[in-house]
């Protein structure tokens, strides 16, 4: 048996003290801890048509590889919800969270990124209903119409309350706020709706009683037909918004514009996402949730090691334009069914990447090795782009991408639109002069080899921006040659077959386009017109993406 000696006693003594205070100081942490794993986070849904997710269909989220399975129930998240005007549809209590009525809202895609992320039980309360208004249904004060505000009120209380009464655990992690199409109807609801929303989100604070309670408030989109004619309205709608979520610590716009929205029949753009913008709408605004919790991971790309021999010349390629350049519905995991699609998802860490891509939605850290860097699991047509220059013997090159799903090539002029917020040419500017004084400053020689834009496709879809966009898309050529200070920079501009459709079809923009482009010694129109068949008109799909890639890099090569 072991003796202790008298001097071993004190210490032992003092070592078992230190040992007790420690328990004693762990425990309450790791209690702590475990309480707050089994707290419920609440989070909001509410707004009007965007929100409830119209014109979307369950049976299109397996046409959107990111998206797979949110058809399905997700067991593990509460849902409570009241959905309509006249004809409400409701959960009358708390059911797993899946979709309503055979319709996507941004929730199912919400809740599966969220508890990716975290082991806390979620749950989700949304009330929405389509052409109401912030001004009159969902005034705090003085509710008109639907009455939206008591109505969300009482049933947000009815859930919480059903919680209690279940001994479950809650907190109220974030207030989803898609919203402001129909005040823009109403000029004095469009006058006041920055002082209506700040009022509102006060409201909700002071009648739940959660004063640091955060509100996350959607973009309207701009992508729709109505971020054209409608432009001046949807603007005044974005300066209240923002007057508030740039003055109030616990409101954050969220970036939407961006997403996809339906495509329909006729000039094919609908005022709705639609199914696969619905899913990347829940997306948006759990990566800004998640990124004020600290809990999305960073997903770093380094180059590890500089491609490029110290002194050479690089050929710096700038590819530019809207949803299709962006690659709205190209997606990675459609690449594995394509000749050459797996190399094609690697990274090449032999080119350098510099990214801005939704109007600085996602940006890269630098330059990063060229591979699928868009949002959603998507890319666009640099991939293959840059697969074809190789083959062909190009080698020492760099690409810029700076894109906007969102926009319309009045964004892209310098004298900008009666939405000064949009203007992306200052921006887009600075962006190119940025990437090539970055290659400049390693000690490399930059030849500038080409901007390669593909024109928009929205502005096909409405005449007075159709009629247009040959003149505005020269004003964007001419002005950026005096902007970079160089007046033979050639321009490779790229066109999709035009929306087809009787009340546009009286312009020939296509003639016009190869007019002005033909007209400039400098401008190399490339038409794409036979890409593989695609199912919508406006948009294109993986196999078109990787198509339009080696059609650019084919124009290039044959100029070069």
């Amino acid at each position: 048996m072991h003796r202790w000696n008298q001097r071993q006693l004190p210490i032992l003594a003092f070592r078992a003290l230190a040992v007790v205070a420690l328990i004693a100081s762990v425990l309450p942490a790791l209690a702590a801890r475990a309480a707050d794993e089994a707290t419920v986070r609440v989070f909001i849904f509410a707004g009007q048509s965007n929100m409830v997710g119209s014109d979307s269909k369950v049976r299109d989220i397996q046409r959107f590889p990111p998206f797979a399975g949110l058809e399905a129930p997700q067991e593990n998240v509460r849902f409570w919800y009241c959905l309509g005007r006249e004809n409400k549809t409701e959960s009358e209590g708390w059911v797993p969270l899946a979709p309503v009525d055979d319709v996507v809202g941004p929730e199912l895609s919400f809740a599966r990124e969220v508890t990716r992320h975290t082991s806390d039980p979620v749950a989700i309360i949304k009330v929405a209903a389509g052409g109401t208004h912030l001004g009159g249904d969902w005034n705090p004060d003085d509710p008109i119409g639907f009455e939206m505000y008591p109505l969300a009120l009482a049933q947000v209380r009815a859930a919480l309350a059903k919680l209690d009464e279940q001994g479950v655990a809650y907190r109220i992690e974030g207030f989803m706020w898609h919203q402001g199409e129909n005040d823009m109807f109403n000029e004095e609801y469009m006058a006041n709706y920055g002082p209506n929303l700040k009022n509102f989100i006060a409201s909700w604070r002071r009648d739940l009683e959660a004063p640091e309670l955060r509100f996350y408030v959607g973009e309207l989109c701009t992508k729709t037909i109505w971020g054209m004619d409608l432009r001046p309205r949807m603007y005044a709608i974005s300066l209240g918004q923002r007057e508030v979520t740039n003055n109030d610590p616990l409101a954050q716009y969220v970036p939407t514009s961006h997403v996809g929205v339906e495509i329909g029949g006729g000039v094919g753009l609908h005022y709705h996402y639609g199914t696969l913008g619905q899913l990347e709408h829940g997306v948006n605004y759990a990566t800004a949730y998640l990124t004020n919790t600290g809990e999305l991971p960073a997903s770093p790309r380094p180059l590890e090691a500089w491609p490029y021999p110290a002194g050479s010349t690089i050929k710096l390629f700038v590819m530019a334009g809207h949803r299709n350049m962006e690659g709205e519905r190209a997606f990675v995991q459609d690449l594995a069914d394509l000749p050459g699609g797996e190399s094609l998802r690697q990274d090449q860490p032999a080119i350098a990447f510099k990214y801005s891509l939704g109007g600085g939605y996602r940006v890269s850290d630098g330059w990063e090795p060229l591979g699928p860097a868009g949002y959603y699991d998507t890319f666009g047509p640099e991939l293959s782009f840059a697969a074809a220059l190789r083959a062909n013997g190009e080698d020492s090159v760099a690409i810029a991408k700076f894109t906007h799903s969102g926009s319309q090539i009045i964004d892209w002029t310098p004298a900008g639109s009666e939405a000064p917020s949009r203007n992306l040419y200052p921006d887009f500017i600075a962006f190119v002069k940025e990437a090539v004084e970055e290659l400049e400053a390693k000690g490399h020689r930059v030849e500038l080899a080409g901007i390669f834009y593909h024109v928009g496709e929205n502005d096909m879809s409405w005449s007075p921006f159709r009629r247009e966009a040959p003149n505005r898309l020269m004003s964007i050529v001419n002005q950026s040659r005096i902007d970079l200070g160089r007046p033979e920079l050639t321009w490779f501009v790229s066109q999709q077959p035009p929306t087809d459709d009787d009340s546009v079809n009286n312009i020939d923009v296509t003639a016009e386009l190869k007019r002005v482009l033909h007209g400039d010694e400098h401008s190399v129109h490339v038409p794409v017109f036979d890409l593989p068949p695609q199912e919508k008109q406006l948009v294109i799909d993986t196999r078109g993406i990787v198509a339009l890639g080696e059609e650019l890099a084919r124009a290039y090569l044959e100029r070069r």
